[in-house]
C-alpha cells in the first residue's frame, strides 16, 4: 500500500507523529510531494527516534525545508486563491528546473520531443508517462516538480514511436536510460513494449539499457512474487538478446539495504543476470558522514552491487536546508573512500550534474600560494573538455558549480559554450587568475 497525506493521516501510522507534527506535515506537503510506502513506514523507519531517522528525514517533509519568510506567505494566505498563489511563489522560489533541464530536450522538425532528454552523445534519457511518479517521494528529490502542479512542462512521454524514430537516426547513442519518476512504479504490462522496443534489430547501436530506480530500497516487492518473476524474467531476456541491462539503484543510507526483503531482491536481480549499479546524493542529515559511505560500500559490494557515485545535491527545492558544502562532501568522500577495499573503488565522487556537465570535485591544491579546487568533467556537453583537469578558487562555503570562480583556459571553454546555446554564463564569472593543470 502506498500512502498520500490524505491517507497517511487515516493510518495507524499517523498518530506516531505530534499533533504539531501533524499540522506542519498539511502545511509541507502544500510545496512538497508526499508518497510513502507501507514497507517504509513498516520496516525502515525507527518512529522512536525519528527527529534523527535517516529514513525518516528522507521522506517526510521537515519545517525546516521552508524559510520563515516562506512560512509567513504561506499561513497569510485567506482565501483559496490567495493560497494557490502563495503555494505558486514558493515553489518557483525553490528552483523547479536546476540547471537547464529543458535545455536537453531534443528537437525534431521543430518538434519538441518532450519525453526525451539529450544531453550527452552517448545517452538518452526517456521518461515513460506511467512512470512519473514512485513507490515513496525523497524529501530532496531534484525532480520534485514532476510530482506537483506547477507549470505545463513534465518531463513525460507515452509515445513510444518518437523514442524508436530518434534512436533509429542516432546511431552514435549506446545507452538508454528509462528514469523518472520510477519507471519500475509502472506495472508490466506498461513497462515491458519499452525494453521490447531497444530489442528491435533496427536498434543494436543500443547497447545498455538503464533503469533508474529507488525500488529496492522503497518497495523491495517489485522484484519478488509472481510480478517479480516476470519482470526479471522479462530483463533476463534482454540480457540473452545481447543487451548490458543495469539496475541503477539509488541507496541514500545502508539502512535500505538490511531487510530480508531488499537482500532477496538483490539476489533474484543478479540471478536474471541484471548489473547492480548504486548512487545517492551525499544529503546534510542524512547521510553527510564517512562511516555512513563505508557502510554503503562496503555492503553493497558483499552483496553483490557495483557503487558507482556519490552526487553533489542539485540546487532545488530545499537545498538551503539538504546542501553539503562541496569541501565537506570531498572530505568525505575522501575518508570514506581511504577505508575501503578496491572493489569498492568502482565508485565516482563527489560529481555535480552541472548545466555543462558532469563535474567531478578532484581534490584541494595550493597553487601559486592559493588554495584551488581541481575539477574535471566526466560527462559534458562539449566532449572535448571531458577529463582535462582545471581549477577554481577554494571557496569551503560553496555547494554547488555556479557558485564558483572557474579558472582560465577553462573558464572560457565554459563561456563558449553557454554562448553557443544562448545562454549567459550561470556559474561564477569574476576574473582571477589563470591556472591549469597539465592535461
Amino acid at each position: 500500500m502506498f500512502y498520500n497525506l490524505k491517507t497517511f493521516l487515516r493510518s495507524e501510522f499517523a498518530g506516531r507523529l505530534s499533533d504539531e507534527e501533524i499540522q506542519d506535515l498539511k502545511y509541507l506537503t502544500k510545496i512538497f510531494p508526499f508518497k510513502a510506502s507501507r514497507y517504509v513506514l513498516e520496516e525502515l523507519i525507527d518512529w522512536e527516534n525519528r527527529d534523527t531517522d535517516p529514513i525518516f528525514r528522507l521522506v517526510f517533509p521537515r519545517r525546516e525545508m521552508l524559510k520563515e519568510h516562506q512560512w509567513r506567505l504561506l499561513k497569510s494566505a485567506k482565501t483559496l486563491e490567495e493560497e494557490r498563489e502563495a503555494v505558486r511563489q514558493i515553489r518557483w522560489e525553490l528552483n523547479p528546473h536546476p540547471d537547464g533541464q529543458k535545455d536537453n530536450i531534443p528537437v525534431v522538425n521543430g518538434h519538441e520531443l518532450g519525453g526525451l532528454q539529450y544531453k550527452y552523445r552517448e545517452t538518452v534519457l526517456f521518461f515513460p508517462a506511467q512512470g512519473q511518479t514512485c513507490h515513496s517521494h525523497c524529501t530532496y528529490c531534484f525532480r520534485w516538480a514532476q510530482f506537483v502542479r506547477l507549470d505545463e512542462h513534465k518531463f513525460r512521454s507515452n509515445n513510444a514511436d518518437e523514442l524508436y524514430e530518434f534512436l533509429k537516426h542516432h546511431k552514435e547513442v549506446t545507452d538508454v536510460l528509462l528514469t523518472g519518476g520510477d519507471p519500475l512504479w509502472m506495472s508490466n504490462r506498461h513497462l515491458f513494449p519499452y525494453i521490447d522496443l531497444l530489442l528491435k534489430p533496427e536498434l543494436a547501436h543500443v547497447q545498455n539499457i538503464r533503469i533508474g530506480s529507488k525500488a529496492l530500497s522503497f518497495y523491495p516487492q517489485r522484484f519478488l512474487g509472481k510480478e517479480g518473476d516476470e519482470l526479471l524474467q522479462k530483463l533476463e531476456s534482454a540480457v540473452e538478446a545481447g543487451k548490458s541491462v543495469a539496475l541503477m539503484a539509488h541507496f541514500t543510507h545502508y539502512r535500505e539495504m538490511e531487510t530480508e526483503k531488499v537482500q532477496e531482491a538483490v539476489r533474484r536481480i543478479r540471478n536474471a543476470g541484471v548489473v547492480i549499479r548504486t548512487q545517492s546524493p551525499i544529503v546534510k542529515g542524512i547521510n553527510d558522514n564517512a562511516e555512513v559511505w563505508r557502510r554503503m560500500w562496503r555492503e553493497q559490494v558483499r552483496m553483490g552491487m557495483v557503487p558507482y557515485y556519490m552526487f553533489i545535491a542539485r540546487d532545488t527545492g530545499a537545498h538551503h536546508y539538504f546542501s553539503v558544502p562541496l569541501y565537506k562532501a570531498y572530505q568525505v568522500f575522501t575518508e570514506a573512500y581511504s577505508t575501503v577495499s578496491g572493489l569498492s573503488k568502482t565508485v565516482r565522487g563527489p560529481s555535480m550534474s552541472a548545466w555543462p556537465g558532469k563535474v567531478l570535485i578532484s581534490g584541494v591544491l595550493d597553487v601559486n600560494g592559493e588554495r584551488k579546487f581541481v575539477l574535471k568533467f566526466i560527462q559534458c556537453r562539449d566532449p572535448r573538455l571531458i577529463n582535462k583537469p582545471f581549477t577554481a578558487r577554494f571557496d569551503p562555503k560553496a555547494t554547488w558549480f555556479d557558485e564558483l570562480e572557474i579558472d582560465s583556459p577553462m573558464r572560457e571553454e565554459i563561456d563558449s559554450l553557454y554562448e553557443q546555446y544562448g545562454k549567459s554564463p550561470s556559474y561564477n564569472p569574476v576574473p582571477i587568475q589563470a591556472s591549469i593543470l597539465a592535461e
